[in-house]
């Protein structure tokens, strides 16, 4: 049965398309686009099961040369960003107040009083740390016609349009997918990390900046208006953070001058926005009424709010033209730049109270308001820039130092002697390096970086994160660092548990930490925490990597209220299921009780802050589902798990760790399948974000970074990282004695059946005969029974899952989710075997494919698939 989002979709799905074709057939005739249809039709036919249409497409492509391999890949690819931008724009339009509504009927429901209400908004905290490293695999400059033409798709389906007026909104769209198609959609360089930076600038600009005051005046209104509970002015319930510019870990590209640049260019593109809300304000705040205190600051001036707000207009554009003076090599005066959030926030502050003074509620609570809000969220610095760093750099660090001092090697010391090092020097008085040390330029760049946090605001900082941390020492030698290099405030330093063994050590490293009472002090009662998810899960498989993130967080929550510490857990999720994504809602009503209490820190990776965040209604939307999801968990918090839970969970996560590990780890045979059956290798040569796809380029499985390990899995539909052993576990321990608990645990546990719920997600993305079409090509005959295991556990788990949930098939409770995926199978089916021909001429070709349309096709083939996906890592 077709729902009325099946239909509408497909209806401008299918006028998109046929404008593609019409540009198709004018650069390359109707002999051209009759084959690119007859492709398509196929892909359809084969993805619906018809195994001719399969074995003629293989054929096709045979039959085709290199370049015009290329240009069906081409096709495909720009077929499925127009289906992407279609279902975007249908989603911004229909539902983007549903996340708000559902969460005020949930709590009429409960029949909450205005107290336990106004404590949970008071304690609402979201802060979005926007990074780039999963890696987005379409062009900017692509990304920019995307967004035009999804604006001209929700003008031509306004019913009032004149015919005039939809005809030019037509050839507006048919020119801009003519643009699109005649760009080059493949990058001919990596982005650096400055250029990833500003793209995370462009995201707030043209989308955040409007979203985040609608979202909080649309919030204010309903609490108003339900629970007569109101919005403090003060109030920032979310907030941005960003990784772009300051993740160095593994990314030789991001030095201490990239993070200075990238501060700068953060604070002017602040400047620029602030200034043109704030001239549009002098525009509109012409009043001559004013309260004493605004009398007080501007004399007698006849348009007192003019007054006050000209002068900060004029040292924004200062701040603004300053900065890029300085980033020339110049050097400005910077004596009439904006320094402090205070300079902006208390003349906003000012004005409000003076026209509420004056009765002027309606205009106080307009345009100011919007204003006044995006100064409390973004500041003059627009976001804060987090530091990461790997532990073993600051631990080189100390080493060389120690070395250098004759005081033998810091790095071969034990823990307890470490620990006693760092505590007396970050008690004494004297500085630690010496003047003349001459060190290594390695360490010079870590020392380097550390100069700069303090030469800059903490105000442009969020928090220092470090990686592979797994002892006190690491966290003490940041404040170290940081001190020796004149960070006079007390810079968060957030410990990194990453992988399986990091989580179920953290307790531990935190108790030990917090037990210090130096270190206390430091913090001031606020530790935060980062849990990663992709690494864990690379580790040990996503069952496992799940109870143990679940665990470590709620011991920490646990050591954090021993200790009187507010702590706020910082979970490192990606867009996929194998690092740790999840529906927003599932995912934050499946964590432990009280893992909220200290706020709810998440990365937003690369793809997902385009399909978040990307339009100012989407982001509206994703903002709600987050605010609702906390608040929701806070008022009614899910149930601690029973100890019969645990038991059973803990079994499961210790089988489904091996079963993982047996596989990936210490069968000898998955490694040479996992290179030939994956585009894994070719996937290093498409120039996405900045950082190299290895932490070590002679290293193997275990150096590859969790996003294209990912990536390669997604690209045959196998997905193998995110099921991989998990079933099994699960059937493992499904007996008779232990069916009731088993029940239980799915039907009230959100932890347990949020597992099952991400399965079934994945499930519905995996396509065994599409792994199947890989390895017939591309696997030799000596290794293709490894590639027929694995399916066939895909298909043993898909049967056990709909066992469990009885369900008759994959996404039943999600038709919505489905239909989006069908929507696009046609289009993405061709490409898969288009991959396939490609893999095979390109191996054979060897070097001698580099540079070619091959190659290229290659490229197109990979994003093609990404974006069909709706993810990449």
């Amino acid at each position: 049965m077709q729902t009325h989002y099946d239909a509408e979709l497909k209806d401008t799905v299918r006028y998109l398309g046929k404008t593609l074709g019409e540009t198709i057939k004018n650069q390359l005739g109707q002999e051209w686009l009759d084959r690119i249809e007859n492709i398509r039709i196929g892909g359809r036919a084969s993805y619906q099961g018809d195994a001719k249409y399969s074995e003629e497409l293989k054929e096709t492509f045979k039959s085709m040369s290199d370049s015009d391999l290329l240009t069906v890949g081409r096709a495909f690819a720009q077929f499925l960003n127009l289906g992407n931008i279609a279902e975007q724009e249908y989603n911004a339009a229909m539902n983007v107040d549903a996340s708000i509504d559902a969460l005020f009927k949930h709590l009429d429901k409960a029949e909450l009083s205005t107290e336990k209400v106004q404590q949970a908004v008071g304690k609402l905290n979201i802060d979005l740390v926007l990074t780039a490293h999963p890696t987005e695999v379409t062009r900017r400059t692509l990304i920019h016609k995307h967004k035009e033409l999804a604006n001209c798709l929700q003008a031509v389906h306004q019913e009032s349009l004149s015919d005039v007026e939809r005809n030019k909104v037509e050839t507006r769209i048919a020119d801009l997918i003519s643009q699109a198609w005649h760009t080059e959609e493949i990058r001919s360089v990596r982005p650096t990390p400055v250029d990833e930076a500003r793209w995370g600038f462009s995201v707030i600009e043209n989308s955040l900046w409007e979203a985040v005051p609608d979202f909080l005046r649309e919030l204010d209104d309903r609490l108003n208006q339900d629970y007569a509970v109101s919005l403090p002015l003060d109030a920032s319930p979310v907030q941005f953070s960003s990784w772009m510019g300051g993740d160095r870990d593994g990314n030789p590209f991001v030095t201490s001058k990239v993070t200075e640049q990238v501060l700068l260019l953060a604070r002017k593109r602040a400047a620029k926005l602030f200034a043109t809300d704030l001239d549009r304000l002098q525009v509109e705040l012409s009043m001559y009424d004013c309260n004493d205190a605004l009398r007080e600051k501007v004399g007698d001036a006849n348009e007192p709010y003019r007054a006050l707000l000209r002068p900060l207009v004029q040292r924004f554009i200062a701040t603004r033209d300053g900065i890029a003076d300085y980033l020339a090599g110049n050097s400005p005066d910077t004596s009439q730049w904006i320094e402090s959030d205070d300079e902006l926030i208390d003349a906003l502050m000012l004005c409000h109270q003076s026209l509420i003074d004056c009765g002027m509620q309606v205009v106080a609570n307009g345009l100011l308001l919007d204003t006044i809000r995006r100064a409390r969220v973004f500041g003059i610095h627009l976001l804060r820039l987090d530091v990461r760093q790997d532990s073993e750099r600051h631990s080189d660090v100390f080493s060389e130092l120690t070395r250098y001092l004759g005081l033998g090697d810091y790095s071969q010391w034990s823990e307890a002697d470490k620990q006693a090092f760092l505590l007396r020097e970050l008690g004494s008085k004297r500085p630690l390096f010496p003047a003349q040390w001459d060190a290594s330029d390695d360490v010079k760049e870590v020392l380097d970086t550390c100069k700069v946090i303090a030469k800059h605001s903490k105000h442009g900082f969020g928090i220092y994160i470090i990686s592979m941390a797994s002892e006190p020492s690491d966290v003490l030698a940041v404040q170290l660092l940081l001190q020796e290099s004149g960070v006079d405030w007390p810079m968060p330093v957030a410990p990194l548990f990453e992988t399986l063994d990091d989580l179920n050590n953290s307790p531990d490293v935190m108790r030990k930490l917090l037990s210090i009472d130096w270190y206390r002090g430091y913090v001031k009662g606020r530790q935060f925490v980062m849990i990663g998810y992709s690494d864990s899960a690379k580790d040990a498989g996503a069952l496992a990597a799940g109870w143990a993130q679940y665990q470590s967080q709620e011991a920490l929550v646990a050591i954090a209220e021993e200790y009187d510490v507010s702590l706020t857990l910082f979970h490192g999720r990606g867009g996929t299921i194998g690092r740790g994504g999840l529906p927003a809602h599932a995912a934050i009503y499946s964590q432990p009780p009280g893992s909220l209490e200290g706020g709810f820190r998440v990365t937003e990776q690369g793809e997902t802050i385009r399909y978040k965040f990307g339009m100012p209604k989407l982001a509206k939307r994703s903002l709600g589902i987050y605010a609702s999801a906390i608040i929701e968990a806070m008022l009614f918090p899910p149930p601690a798990p029973k100890e019969e839970w645990r038991e059973l969970i803990s079994a499961m996560a210790a089988k489904g760790r091996d079963n993982y590990r047996a596989t990936v780890r210490h069968d000898e045979e998955f490694v040479p399948y996992f290179r030939v059956a994956t585009p894994e290798q070719e996937l290093g040569k498409l120039p996405l974000g900045s950082r190299p796809a290895k932490r070590k380029p002679q290293g193997g499985i275990e150096s590859l970074r969790a996003i294209p390990w990912i990536f390669a899995w997604a690209q045959t539909r196998l997905v193998l990282p995110s099921w991989l052993g998990v079933m099994r576990a699960i059937d493992s321990v499904k007996n008779e004695e232990n069916e009731k608990v088993v029940n239980e645990m799915f039907s009230e546990w959100p932890f347990y059946r949020s597992r099952l719920s991400m399965l079934d997600m994945v499930f519905h993305k995996a396509d065994p005969r599409i792994s199947e079409a890989y390895d017939a090509r591309l696997v030799p005959e000596e290794l293709k029974h490894f590639g027929e295991a694995l399916r066939a556990e895909l298909k043993e788990s898909i049967a056990s899952l709909l066992a469990i949930t009885g369900e008759e098939g994959i996404m039943k409770n999600d038709p919505q989710g489905k239909e989006s995926m069908e929507i696009r199978a046609g289009y993405l089916q061709p490409l898969h075997y288009l991959q396939i021909e490609l893999l095979d001429r390109i191996r054979k070709a060897g070097d001698d494919a580099q540079n070619t349309d091959l190659e290229r096709a290659m490229m197109v083939t990979i994003a093609g698939i990404a974006i069909g996906m709706r993810n990449t890592g």
